[in-house]
């Protein structure tokens, strides 16, 4: 994949991400994941995003160059993974909440856990990550220059199975129709509408 693709709006770029692939090369292996479910954030345009109020030491990665890996802690308890988008300066980003791994489902269930059906294993942002083993030492990473981390093309997506909807557990800005993912396939996460959502209109 080349930066052309990225340096777009996160809303533009969320649905051609589906059907790349993420690959992490560690000592332990090698896992690979074609993505399937999608969320865009629009930096200071839009009030989900973590880089809605301005810069941080946290978000910092979001101001920078498309094609850096962003990743965050939710809640406390989960990595979460995103590719940065646009131009510098705009902090705009794609959330990957979903996949299939394609390449060393193995190493992917020792991380996840023995029980986890084949399409569990990526369902969900959290998931994902875990199953890939990233965390905030890949925060900043390039995802386009190869390993260890790294994003490229995958499978063609067909149009007709890409749906969008409105955004999972964000209390603001949460109708706006900013997630993207494939329709009918099992890896795609349930939709959650947060308990402290509320109407917003907008994108």
């Amino acid at each position: 994949m080349n930066i052309g693709k990225l340096a777009h709006p996160a809303e533009e770029v969320a649905p051609r991400l589906l059907g790349a692939v993420m690959t992490h090369e560690t000592p332990e292996g090698t896992v690979s994941i074609a993505i399937t479910e999608t969320e865009a954030y629009s930096g200071s345009a839009d009030p989900a995003s973590h880089a809605y109020r301005g810069r941080t030491p946290r978000n910092a990665v979001m101001f920078g160059p498309a094609g850096h890996l962003y990743v965050y802690r939710s809640h406390g308890l989960h990595w979460c993974a995103n590719v940065v988008t646009g131009s510098e300066g705009t902090a705009t980003a794609v959330l990957i909440r979903a996949g299939k791994v394609i390449e060393g489902e193995d190493l992917a269930r020792e991380r996840r856990g023995d029980q986890v059906e084949s399409p569990r294993l990526a369902r969900g942002p959290g998931n994902f990550c875990q199953a890939l083993g990233i965390t905030a030492e890949h925060d900043g990473a390039d995802l386009l220059s190869g390993a260890p981390v790294a994003l490229s093309e995958g499978e063609p997506v067909s149009p007709t199975l890409i749906r969008s909807g409105p955004r999972v557990g964000v209390s603001k800005a949460h109708d706006w129709q900013h997630r993207f993912y494939l329709d009918g396939d099992p890896t795609v996460s349930a939709y959650r509408l947060s308990p402290r959502a509320r109407p917003s209109g907008g994108a």
